[in-house]
Parts: structure tokens; sequence; C-alpha cells
């Protein structure tokens, strides 16, 4: 098991169960960063999967990290108000 996870290139909110539920099971498997690298199609579903998967990460005991954000997807949660629950790292 892989610390670190991929988002995949799409996530809006047609693919947003879905990824979710892989994520969860990544994160209970013991992984502790999520890459957004590969995003290159996204909406506000993106920030509330990625949300989702920091408050399970959380109820783990354990913190996860979001690494490479796509600047558009950032820009959107200062938008919407939630960057500052998006643990970003670079």
């Amino acid at each position: 098991m892989s610390e670190r996870f991929a988002t995949g290139a799409n996530l809006t909110h047609e693919s947003a169960k879905a990824t979710l539920s892989a994520g969860f099971a990544q994160i209970s498997a013991g992984a502790t960063a999520v890459d957004c690298g590969a995003l290159t199609q996204f909406d506000s579903s993106a920030l509330a999967v990625l949300i989702a998967w920091q408050r399970a990460a959380r109820e783990r005991g354990a913190p996860l990290a979001v690494l490479n954000l796509p600047p558009a997807l950032a820009s959107l949660a200062r938008a919407y108000g939630v960057d500052s629950l998006l643990n970003e790292r670079h």
C-alpha cells in the first residue's frame, strides 16, 4: 500500500461518488496523501470529495495531505471559503 494515491484526471459530479469510495478505501488502508496533479476536469464536487477524504483521515487519527492542487481548483476553494479546510502541500 502506497501512502499516496492520485485523484485521476476527472473529478466532477458524474464521477464523484465512485472517486469518493475509492479514496475512502485508500485512506482505510493507510494513505496519508492525495495527489491532485493529474486533475484536468473538475467542478465543486472535487472540493466536497477532498474535504470528505480529509474528514475520514482525521477520524482515523491522521491528516490527509492534499498535494499538487490545480491553481483553478485552489481558486475555487478560496471562492467558496473552504481553502482553509484543505491541507494543501506542494
